[in-house]
């Protein structure tokens, strides 16, 4: 049995399942960093296996820099209403026009493979496969429209 402790804080972190995490924690011997790791493989396989399904719900992001100057509108789709009227994936929808604002990328392609501005550990891919693991739907970035004076 793994330490609660552990598997509290794994959850909290991760939004991974419980079943999950227990599992990670048992996988890795009880090393928290193993178990990250092991739940990270294991929600881009969830992700992968979902890449095919529809997303026709969603939302349309809208950001303004501070200075005014710079505005992104960004479309996010999921396949249920109910996930796209999360707080998590109103995050996700913000920090990708945060992240669009911020580094001005071509198109999506482009944008999936940059590096995130809040954890450079991360691309905005997997950014986007760590949201489909967490709410076990194919998530997808449209497109978006960048503006700038």
């Amino acid at each position: 049995m793994p330490d609660i402790k552990l598997l509290k804080q794994l959850r909290k972190e991760t939004s991974a399942s419980i079943a999950d995490c227990k599992i990670a924690l048992e996988e890795s011997g009880g090393d928290y960093k193993k178990a990250l790791a092991w739940l990270k493989k294991r929600g881009i396989e969830k992700a992968e296996k979902k890449a095919d399904r529809v997303t026709s719900q969603g939302l349309v992001e809208a950001y303004v820099h501070q200075n005014g100057k710079v505005g992104v509108l960004v479309e996010v789709l999921c396949e249920t209403d109910f996930v796209a009227r999360t707080d998590e994936f109103k995050s996700l929808c913000h920090e990708v026009a945060m992240q669009v604002a911020a580094m001005n990328p071509k198109n999506v392609e482009t944008l999936l493979k940059q590096e995130y501005i809040r954890d450079s550990s991360l691309t905005i891919e997997d950014l986007v496969k760590q949201s489909i693991a967490k709410f076990g739907e194919n998530i997808m970035i449209k497109q978006f429209i960048r503006f700038e004076i």
